[in-house]
């Protein structure tokens, strides 16, 4: 019997393609805001405000916070699984570290639906 290349779950390439997709997001998302700074100099407090405040940057913030998470956590995961050998130690790291990435990210949240 021929086994499939790419295995069952297709884990090495759905791993690869949210890397290279959040590193895509992140670059849009990073370039667009620098060149808004660029373009807006000397920015107040309430011009700051007032982007944020925006319904679409608000997602667009959080789609970025998302592809933060993702990108690390992919990254993460490869490193220790590379590198940490006891499955217990990996275990429990993998753990702490998912439960840091999703607190930040529902920080991230709170603090951008406060504008």
């Amino acid at each position: 019997m021929v086994k499939s290349v790419l295995g069952v779950n297709h884990q090495g390439l759905r791993d690869w393609i949210i890397q290279r997709m959040s590193a895509i997001y992140m670059a849009v998302y990073s370039i667009g805001l620098i060149l808004y700074i660029l373009f807006h100099s000397g920015l107040s407090f309430a011009e700051w405000h007032g982007l944020f405040a925006q319904e679409w940057v608000k997602i667009a913030t959080i789609l970025f916070i998302l592809s933060i998470m993702l990108h690390a956590w992919v990254g993460i995961w490869t490193i220790f699984t590379d590198y940490v050998k006891p499955f217990v130690l990996r275990s429990i790291l993998n753990f702490f570290v998912l439960l840091m990435l999703a607190a930040c990210f529902f920080w991230g949240i709170l603090i951008l639906w406060s504008v």
